[in-house]
């Protein structure tokens, strides 16, 4: 056996007497594996609340129907996508390993009164609740402990990241969705000033001049799918009026107030108020000029 060789076997030793040592220390060691087990087992389908506490604050999440609202701290429409990726991280969590069965040790992973605490309802009868906790020790592993256990798990962060989402990314942000085929006419007026685009014989106009396809086109995409970037929940105050666009049975009413950069807008088929960016809101809020065919 050569030097470099017994050089490479007692690193070794070294190395595996160093990991033991590591692993009898009070932290973060492994005392069994149950990998690949569910972590708990909910049938979302069935699930009808939801809530999500954490320090200082707590959001509470219902099923009205077939739409999940947000019923605390506010009222407002759930984004559904939300809610739905937040069941599914749920259904799907598998146990990676469990690190500790010791209440003394809840504190160091943050599964204790610091965590945030995952609980899933039907009729009001509890059916499952998680204490996430804080990033294990790899990029892509959190610290959990089912609420009525004393064993602390590690899965994959994805569960934590949808239940750490802000209250605003927990709101729907859609002011309208529908379907380019519901466009026959869209009306637009600017104070006095008013003028409306429609299909009519497989072509847009405006009056009896041709609507420019492209221009056309591109307005429909922005006004079949808006999203908000923001959410406003009080009273503007003087908001100046900008303009109105009908279409499809809905009504846009466009505001601004002074020495703000962004619209607020408002649907006819809600109350809520929603903030635009200012470059969005052009996307729609067009002008004859913008919608004409140049001249040939």
């Amino acid at each position: 056996m050569n030097k470099n060789t017994l050089l490479l076997l007692g690193a070794a030793v070294i190395l595996g007497a160093i990991a033991y040592v590591l692993m009898q220390q009070p932290g973060e060691q492994s005392i069994t594996a149950s990998e690949g087990e569910s972590l708990f087992h909910i049938d979302s389908a069935n699930v009808d609340k939801i809530k999500i506490d954490s320090p200082g604050s707590s959001l509470i999440l219902t099923k009205q129907g077939v739409e999940w609202r947000i019923e605390n701290p506010l009222s407002a429409r759930a984004s559904q996508t939300a809610v739905g990726s937040l069941l599914l991280e749920a259904g799907s969590s598998r146990i990676k390993a469990m690190v500790s069965d010791k209440p003394a040790k809840h504190s160091i992973f943050q599964v204790d009164s610091t965590g945030i605490v995952l609980t899933f309802y039907k009729q009001d009868v509890e059916q499952a609740s998680v204490v996430i906790g804080k990033q294990g020790p790899g990029y892509s592993d959190i610290y959990v402990r089912t609420s009525n256990s004393n064993e602390v798990y590690l899965i994959d962060e994805a569960l934590s990241r949808s239940a750490r989402r802000s209250l605003k990314d927990w709101r729907d942000p859609t002011i309208v969705s529908i379907p380019r085929e519901s466009f026959k006419e869209i009306r637009f007026q600017y104070g006095d000033t008013t003028f409306a685009v429609s299909w009519l014989d497989s072509v847009w106009l405006i009056g009896r001049s041709v609507a420019d396809e492209v221009a056309v086109n591109s307005l429909l995409g922005s006004l079949s799918n808006l999203q908000a970037d923001d959410f406003i929940d009080t009273p503007l105050l003087k908001p100046n009026s900008i303009a109105a666009v009908t279409f499809a049975g809905i009504q846009l009413r466009f505001f601004q107030t002074k020495g703000s950069e962004t619209i607020v807008v408002q649907s006819s088929t809600s109350p809520q108020l929603f903030e635009l960016q200012s470059w969005r809101a052009h996307q729609i809020l067009k002008r004859k000029k913008d919608l004409l065919k140049a001249p040939s």
